[in-house]
């Protein structure tokens, strides 16, 4: 079994503004294996971004227990966050200009967080060479970003947020404002890195291409995951039942039954049934096949 890189359990972020709290995370669960692809997708406002800030240490969780690499991000004193930030994890963003600097070259602007971090001067240049010869960017070493692609300096991008070596890569819709030819050639590195360099990678994103691309996806909804789907297999969708035993089901399903908000589980021979409260159910283990069963 893979060892665990990125584990949270009960997860609860709460943002406050004057009078008004708005929860984002509402006891989130998750455990990322080292060297999964894993999206997480879901509408707008169900906590991906959040819990994709939590992981980079750029927000703190208001409760609940979050690890990554050994690392517990519920207990960091400022400094060691900005160090956490700086060796951990590397962030590639929707907009490059967050990950590139537009008066530096390509191999200065690899080099500044290795500056940052106290990466050995005299490997500094080497290193950052080599980074931008893996995303095949070796003739544009000296180049500045304008003068660059955007898939090119989204390739830059990632040479950035590689720099010290992070066992973890955040990405936040990096193929967004691409072409899908140039957001393929994105997707097909970021696998490539996965497999060279065992990196582990976290992508929020709404294009279905992109899931499907991953190992698998989690689906956020309501600061909760929901369901998920491991796409190496046969890509079925399966519900996710918490820790504390809390699940979502699927919207569609929902709908499809009157369970006004409560339901009867019963447990039958190897399995659990749900009905809407009142409904018929043989409670010897044999539901009705009335088409009323969940």
């Amino acid at each position: 079994m893979a060892e665990i890189l990125v584990e949270s359990h009960n997860l609860v972020k709460i943002y406050k503004a004057a009078d008004l709290e708005v929860v984002a995370l509402q006891g989130l669960d998750l455990r990322v294996p080292t060297g999964e692809m894993l999206a997480l997708v879901g509408p707008s406002g169900a906590g991906k971004s959040t819990l994709l800030n939590i992981l980079g240490g750029l927000d703190e969780p208001s409760a609940g227990r979050c690890e990554v690499a050994g690392v517990d991000l519920t207990r960091l004193t400022a400094k060691e966050r900005l160090l956490y930030r700086r060796r951990i994890v590397g962030h590639v963003w929707q907009q490059t200009s967050r990950n590139l600097l537009s008066d530096l070259t390509l191999l200065d602007n690899v080099m500044v967080p290795m500056v940052l971090s106290g990466y050995p001067a005299n490997k500094r240049r080497r290193h950052a060479t080599e980074l931008l010869e893996l995303v095949g960017l070796g003739p544009r070493l000296h180049h500045k970003p304008e003068r660059l692609s955007g898939g090119e300096q989204q390739r830059g991008a990632l040479a950035v947020a590689l720099a010290n070596d992070p066992p973890l890569l955040l990405a936040d819709e990096p193929t967004g404002e691409l072409d899908s030819v140039t957001a393929q050639d994105v997707l097909n590195l970021l696998r490539r890195l996965n497999h060279e360099l065992g990196l582990t990678t976290i992508v929020v994103t709404h294009d279905h291409m992109v899931a499907a691309s991953m190992d698998r996806s989690v689906a956020i909804r309501d600061g909760r995951t929901s369901t998920e789907v491991l796409h190496a297999e046969e890509a079925e969708e399966t519900v996710i039942i918490d820790s504390v035993g809390r699940l979502q089901i699927p919207k569609q399903l929902l709908e499809s039954l009157d369970f006004q908000g409560r339901a009867r589980v019963h447990f039958a021979d190897d399995h659990l049934e749900l009905w809407p409260a009142g409904g018929n159910a043989n409670l010897n283990g044999n539901a009705r096949n009335d088409g009323r069963g969940a």
